[in-house]
């Protein structure tokens, strides 16, 4: 291998499946591949996957990556991986996991989530508006309450991203980015809040979590055996600390300065944002320290259903395609519908609202329908739903005094000039 061969490979697993791109060091694409895995939901407001379905994929998507990029096994001298946020996975004591991970999106611990905002302790500093019931600590405090047997049953809990890191590495560590954006870690101030873990009924449950809390982009070590064998890659591959998947975008998007903004769109929608003079913010999330650049901190707002909503759309309602290119043909009908949707109002609650509400028991609406809307018209208003939560989100910021200049986009709705 020579550097002008060597090459990395990111390995991003969202909701819908895992994306393996290969790159040189300077960082033109060579290949890509993606391979998909399903989501279930047992109830309404609920979500489940299950890790080993996330393995199956991104080893499929690594091989197809290499495959697509020509190149050595050998030249590929590192891998990263993220993970969709807050996707909650408990390991037992021989690190397997004790059932499906409960996804992002999962809304289950709302009531959890309400309890942990009303102590006002001061670990909430960052989430003024509430405690998410997307986070790791209510989930982690559903699970203890409403399934004690599998709560005693988990050693470890984590993140995807830090699953994914284990697989390959064999190493058990947690992301510092994941760790301060959804766990309450602040290495500014200590790390893990103990007397709030206790406070909400959770004492000692720092003991649970990975002693390693390692910085994004910091090397886990070389890919483990098993992980070789796997993908066909070799143990001079180096494992890299991933972490948040949208978070992860910011460098690739070049948003990291004080002043710069992404707008991350997806199955979710986030609008991120670096400063460098820190303050609360009602309604929105951080700012949270150090998780992407050392020294800075970033303001976060999201919404729980965006894409996800058009994909519903497409899944359960779209007419029969004639072209094959089904999504694209209800985009166009959509597109030719005039702003307002001709009086018809949605609501992008699906799961509940992140930000600037946060809160998980709102559900979605569609109101005044006549007998002249067409489904073209209610696939506008549910497109413009997902614009006006995302203007919510940005009012909040310029409310608070955060000039949004420019935004750079990236994700699903790049794809879509609608």
């Amino acid at each position: 291998m020579t550097r002008s061969s060597a090459c990395v490979i990111g390995l991003d697993c969202g909701t819908g499946g895992a994306r393996a791109l290969v790159s040189d060091l300077s960082g033109r694409v060579l290949g890509q591949a993606t391979a998909e895995y399903p989501t279930h939901f047992p109830r309404p407001g609920w979500a489940e996957q299950t890790p080993e379905d996330w393995w199956t994929a991104a080893v499929a998507a690594i091989r197809g990556a290499v495959a697509a990029a020509g190149v050595s096994a050998a030249d590929v001298v590192a891998i990263s991986a993220d993970g969709t946020s807050s996707t909650l996975v408990a390991l037992d004591a021989d690190l397997a996991p004790i059932g499906p991970a409960i996804l992002w999106m999962d809304n289950r611990a709302s009531a959890q989530a309400r309890r942990m905002t009303a102590t006002a302790d001061p670990a909430l500093a960052r989430c003024r508006a509430g405690v998410s019931s997307e986070w790791m600590l209510p989930r982690i405090l559903w699970l203890a309450e409403r399934r004690p047997a599998e709560f005693e049953r988990a050693r470890w809990f984590v993140e995807m991203a830090d699953y994914l890191t284990f697989r390959l590495s064999g190493r058990l560590t947690l992301g510092h980015n994941q760790a301060t954006n959804r766990w309450f870690f602040d290495g500014r101030a200590g790390g893990w809040p103990k007397e709030f873990f206790a406070k909400i009924g959770l004492p000692g449950i720092e003991e649970r979590f990975p002693a390693e809390v390692l910085p994004l982009g910091s090397p886990v070590g070389p890919l483990s055996r098993e992980a070789q064998a796997a993908t066909g890659l070799t143990a001079t591959t180096r494992v890299v600390c991933g972490g948040t998947d949208a978070y992860v975008a910011m460098p690739g998007l070049d948003v990291c300065r004080p002043g710069k903004t992404a707008l991350i769109t997806g199955s979710s929608h986030l609008v991120l944002c670096q400063t460098d003079t820190p303050r609360e913010i009602a309604g929105l999330f951080g700012p949270h320290p150090d998780c992407v650049v050392p020294g800075l901190f970033v303001y976060e707002g999201g919404q729980v259903s965006s894409l996800s909503i058009v994909k519903w759309w497409h899944d359960h309602f779209a007419a029969a395609s004639r072209s094959g290119d089904a999504y694209g043909e209800m985009m166009r009908a959509a597109a030719e519908i005039g702003i307002g949707a001709d009086g018809l109002v949605a609501l992008d609650f699906w799961q509940g609202n992140r930000n600037p509400y946060t809160d998980y028991d709102l559900q979605g609406a569609i109101w005044g329908l006549t007998l002249r809307h067409t489904p073209a018209h209610v696939l506008r208003a549910l497109v413009e739903s997902i614009a006006f939560g995302t203007r919510n989100i940005l009012a909040a910021l310029t409310g608070a005094g955060v000039r949004v200049t420019d935004m750079t986009v990236c994700g699903g709705a790049a794809r879509s000039r609608f």
